[in-house]
């Protein structure tokens, strides 16, 4: 990521900004020219972006390729989140928008169109916080090892969750995908992880 830091210093060496501020008065003020909201941004949602793009396409240089498209594309525009999208949901559709284009440009297969039945994966409504289930592993190549087994769709789910911090709503709204299907997608990922990690710690 360092041609983005390094893009990001010399663009926007100003005063610093109150780091209290939202993200949309960030945003706001980074728009009217105060580089230094930006830098703000970028440390408050580049790792979570980052480890939701690596999680998703399993391909530490594509997530990295990707990760920067997605910030220079919202340095170079002028537009903002629509309606009542937050700063964060914005992002991540901004980053899902260009993981799926790069799909498309190579001619890859692109698993978040493939159909699920998630009534063949029917299963309780135990809960677990993702966070907690990330924290239940080893190491962060168990974690990626489990996360692959997952079908894409559960696993953008987990991860929108997990990294991007946003309820269930907006995933649903991310996504365009039925908010109880975006339920039952957590809820398999969670179910699955959570076997598969506790098959990790009794090994």
């Amino acid at each position: 990521m360092s041609r983005l830091q390094g893009f990001i210093s010399q663009l926007f060496a100003t005063p610093g900004s109150p780091a209290a501020s939202s993200d949309e008065t960030l945003l706001a003020r980074y728009r009217e020219g105060d580089g230094a909201a930006f830098e703000i941004l970028y440390a408050r949602h580049r790792q979570g972006l980052y480890r939701f793009l690596l999680g998703l396409s399993g391909k530490p240089e594509l997530a990295d390729e990707v990760f920067q498209d997605t910030w220079l594309s919202l340095v170079r525009s002028t537009s903002q989140p629509q309606g009542r999208a937050t700063f964060r949901t914005w992002l991540f559709q901004i980053a899902r928008n260009r993981l799926i284009d790069h799909w498309r440009k190579h001619g890859a297969h692109q698993p978040l169109h493939d159909s699920y039945d998630e009534q063949l994966h029917a299963i309780g409504d135990e809960t677990n916080d993702p966070e907690q289930l990330l924290n239940l592993s080893r190491d962060s190549q168990r974690l990626e090892s489990a996360l692959q087994t997952l079908p894409a769709d559960q696993r953008e789910v987990f991860l929108l969750r997990a990294h991007g911090d946003l309820d269930l709503a907006q995933i649903a709204s991310l996504t365009e995908t039925p908010l109880e299907t975006v339920k039952s997608r957590l809820r398999y990922a969670q179910h699955k992880l959570r076997r598969l990690l506790a098959e990790e710690v009794m090994t």
